[in-house]
């Protein structure tokens, strides 16, 4: 199985290199690769002390950034190497302050890890969630170099946990220590023979808490919202604004505002967005935006967590394609929250949906329903959000566990 994993990623880099021709993100996947070597040799020396953290994409990112930045402050001697998978992280966090180098992770041959861990050299790699490279675990276990997981998350139906996965269980034993979000993660890791697992929980939460403790003022938002009920709706779709609109257009009131943040800042998307609302609208990018509009589309990216302090209610998007995005953001500020049907992959929505603070719903109706109830009820809105801030203070703690480990390690 490994020999064929290896065929495998030589034959995904060439077909990767034909489709960035016609695709914008693989072009962004393959261009940004071609220059990982030369930005880490450029920036790093022999004598460098480094530590290298590693994320899919943005949401890992969100995970792993309190440890970066703790010991960032900590660790002024080290540099801070930062990898991504996917363009989608790389490209918004590519300038990240408290990275000292931020690249694309090479494709995992056994040549580029040999060639990445030499010129990165690091003391300890730090993997956040997922994402296992056998031939970088591999060569990271070889040098015997300090590698931990945080916040990591494993389920049943993966490979390590199938009779034929033997060949990518091993590929974890180059870990020194897992840190992991949940009870079911750290049973299966025992469940095949891992006893270095430590119940820390997830490193968002620590984040997210401390997003409340900042300045989140926003003063077009202020005058936008002009102290009425506002639904804020966070990285929507189109089939999140289809519903969304269906609503705006045939039941909100003059007492209710909106504003909504899509996923995609694509023109011609915010334009067919704009055009299918009957109400007033206004957007962050108009040159003179109208405070007294009805709904705002914010066409434009780093404010979405800001804004949510204005929220009343939150959506989150996703729910009605793959998977809803961040849930825990809008929580942390004590909100209700509506998600779409497909949200089973994450364990902060079926935390709060069971809890009740979380409304999941299948179609128009439902969300008709629920929107109509939480405009209309106060208590009931303040209820949920007290069940939101609740159950962020109760899961903040994990930074604190990985950094006791690091720092004996560093």
């Amino acid at each position: 199985m490994y020999f064929l994993y290896n065929i495998a990623i030589y034959i995904t880099d060439f077909l990767l290199k034909a489709i960035a021709v016609f695709n914008k993100k693989i072009r962004l996947f393959v261009k940004g690769r071609k220059e990982t070597f030369s930005k880490l040799e450029s920036s790093i020396s022999k004598n460098d002390k480094t530590i290298w953290f590693h994320c899919a994409s943005l949401g890992e990112f969100e995970q792993g950034r309190p440890i970066i930045e703790k010991i960032k402050e900590k660790y002024t001697d080290y540099k801070i190497i930062l990898t991504f998978f996917s363009p989608s992280g790389y490209e918004i966090r590519k300038d990240y302050t408290h990275a000292d180098v931020v690249v694309y992770l090479p494709l995992d041959t056994r040549l580029n890890a040999k060639r990445f861990l030499k010129v990165v050299h690091p003391k300890m790699a730090i993997f956040v969630k997922y994402e296992f490279w056998p031939n970088i675990l591999n060569e990271l276990q070889k040098q015997k170099i300090e590698t931990i997981l945080i916040s990591g998350i494993f389920r049943k139906d993966q490979a390590f946990f199938k009779s034929y996965g033997s060949w990518m269980r091993k590929s974890l034993k180059a870990f020194s220590q897992f840190f992991v979000q949940n009870e079911v993660s750290r049973d299966l890791l025992q469940s095949i023979g891992f006893k270095n697992v430590t119940l820390s929980g997830d490193t968002r939460f620590d984040r997210v808490f401390e997003i409340t403790k900042q300045d989140n003022t926003l003063d077009f938002i202020e005058d936008f919202k002009q102290n009425k009920y506002t639904l804020v709706s966070g990285s929507t779709w189109p089939k999140d604004e289809e519903v969304l609109v269906n609503y705006i257009n045939l039941h909100a009131s003059e007492k209710e505002k909106f504003i909504i943040a899509p996923h995609n800042i694509n023109q011609q998307q915010i334009k067919e967005l704009q055009n299918s609302i009957t109400k007033t609208t206004t957007k962050f990018t108009d040159e003179k935006r109208d405070p007294s509009a009805q709904v705002f589309i914010l066409d434009t990216i780093g404010v979405l967590t800001k804004v949510y302090s204005y929220a009343d209610v939150a959506y989150i998007g996703g729910g009605f394609g793959d998977g809803i995005h961040n849930i825990l953001e809008p929580a942390t500020f004590g909100l209700s929250l509506i998600i779409g049907p497909n949200y089973n992959k994450f364990q902060e929505a079926i935390d709060l949906v069971a809890l009740g603070s979380c409304k999941a719903v299948k179609n128009q109706e439902e969300l008709d329903s629920e929107l109509q109830k939480l405009s209309s009820n106060v208590g009931y809105r303040e209820q949920n959000g007290q069940i939101s801030r609740d159950y962020i203070s109760r899961n903040i703690g994990a930074t604190q566990i990985i950094l006791q480990y690091t720092s004996n390690k560093l």
